[in-house]
């Protein structure tokens, strides 16, 4: 996967996530941020768990999109602790 192939799944796996956890978007940076992140911890646990979504960008978008939600419901919680 190209650099700005990473950038798009990010960006649009970032604002899946804000959409799912939050309501809304948090801007394209963060969502970008969110979604690389999100794409680390999906395809870690994904990893994990022996789970195989399968190859290719709609893969790849699921997979962070997933990791994010996580990664966010994470900071939710840290944030209200």
């Amino acid at each position: 996967m190209g650099f700005i192939t990473w950038l798009i799944v990010g960006a649009i796996a970032g604002w899946l996530a804000g959409v799912v956890v939050k309501g809304g978007g948090f801007g394209v940076l963060v969502d970008i941020i969110v979604g690389i992140v999100g794409a680390f911890i999906g395809g870690w646990l994904s990893g994990v768990l022996g789970i195989h979504i399968g190859d290719g960008l709609l893969a790849s978008i699921v997979t962070a999109t997933v990791g994010a939600v996580i990664l966010l419901f994470i900071l939710r919680l840290i944030k209200s602790a």
